[in-house]
């Protein structure tokens, strides 16, 4: 998205707010179906809802099994998002290279902390960067926006580091970061911030400042001063604050306080733990087994292109861990011993899957990636 196209976007949602509308941001590559379906929503909201005294910006967010809904957000929760952001790393203008797409609640809020603070924005894309085509970067400060698994390949070339290490800050969230990546990173003296956000929030609410990844915490840090996070009961995440969304498109009342589904712990100095996700919890022998602590364990060992972990029935066990990874053309996998996680832990099965199921936000569908397995 250039300059003029998030102009565009700011004015569109500028008369959507004025005159009670819906400014809904959608995937280009969604199918027919996905298409359909956005439509339909449009249509019945302008059936059943009265028309709003003001307008919302949607954002797209994949729920339970896949099924899209739209968080609703106006200039009030994006700012405030801003600013609590701005504050937590003490920046006063915001230059980001931008390798992710503006319907992504990551990669808008990069292009609009740009736009809101006078910086930068340099749209990029992932595949020249990981071909070695990497945008001049002058003045700064910069940051850039990652997941784990480019950065493990980023790591791979010495030019690649060189160029991050121009960086004021590399966040990397969106998944599980496991140890051995973590410690490649610091060896190469970059500034990574793991980091903890939903696009109920406007993206980030939880940030480790690179300082204290250079120190070895491995949080994701504690939260930015524009939310508030405790967890409740089971340990579930749940969060507030200004930045909250207004509700989905279609709900008639505003949240106060969200429960993530993820699960985590906060220690005695406000630090943030994400174990992973409430429902993929495995129960195996009577033992919890976390899917994302296996996952970053598999990953670790660099064989696999993605992997995940899920719970299949056992009538011995309850449940046994299995392994997933993409069918490619590199032959069939083996299972690597996994000696650094109790035997309860280890999957027993590796199983690889084609076509590996995402859904329309373009995270892993674990309820397809359960019925593809039942399916074999």
């Amino acid at each position: 998205m250039e300059r003029a196209e998030l102009k565009a976007l700011v004015r569109a949602t500028g008369v959507a707010v004025e005159k009670g509308g819906w400014m809904m941001l959608c995937d280009p590559a969604w199918r027919p179906e996905q298409r359909q379906r956005v439509r339909a929503l449009m249509g019945r909201l302008h059936r059943t809802q009265p028309k709003p005294r003001r307008g919302w910006l949607c954002l797209p967010t994949g729920g339970t099994g896949g099924v899209v809904k739209f968080a609703r957000h106006d200039e009030w929760t994006l700012g405030a998002a801003v600013e609590g952001f701005c504050a937590h790393f003490n920046l006063r203008r915001v230059n980001a290279v931008g390798v992710l797409p503006p319907h992504h609640v990551s990669g808008l809020m990069a292009r609009v902390r740009c736009a809101a603070t006078g910086g930068a924005y340099l749209d990029w894309n992932w595949k020249d960067l990981e071909a070695g085509r990497r945008p001049a970067i002058k003045g700064g400060p910069w940051v850039i926006s990652l997941v784990p698994t480019q950065l493990q390949r980023l790591l791979r070339s010495r030019a690649a580091v060189a160029w991050l290490r121009r960086f004021e800050v590399v966040f990397l969230g969106g998944g599980p970061v496991w140890a051995e990546l973590a410690t490649q990173a610091a060896r190469a003296r970059l500034r990574i911030s793991l980091s903890y956000g939903l696009t109920e929030t406007a993206a980030m609410v939880a940030a480790l400042r690179p300082r204290e990844f250079a120190a070895g915490e491995r949080s994701c840090g504690r939260v930015l001063p524009h939310a508030r996070l405790r967890t409740g009961r089971g340990g579930v995440v749940r969060i507030s604050g200004r930045s909250l969304f207004r509700g989905y498109a279609g709900d008639r009342r505003g949240a106060t306080e969200f429960a993530t589904g993820d699960l985590g712990s906060i220690d005695a100095d406000g630090r943030l733990d994400i174990l992973g996700r409430r429902d993929a919890v495995i129960i195996t022998g009577g033992k919890k087994v976390h899917p994302a602590t296996v996952e970053a364990a598999l990953r670790a060992t660099g064989i696999f292109p993605d992997v995940a972990v899920i719970g299949l029935p056992d009538a011995e066990w309850g449940e046994v861990v299995v392994a997933c990874y993409p069918a490619g053309r590199g032959g069939k996998l083996k299972l690597p011993a996994l000696r650094g996680l109790p035997a309860y832990q280890r999957p027993k099965r590796l199983i690889a899957i084609r076509p590996w199921p995402r859904n329309a936000q373009g995270k892993l569908d674990r309820a397809r990636l359960k019925a593809a397995v039942g399916n074999l």
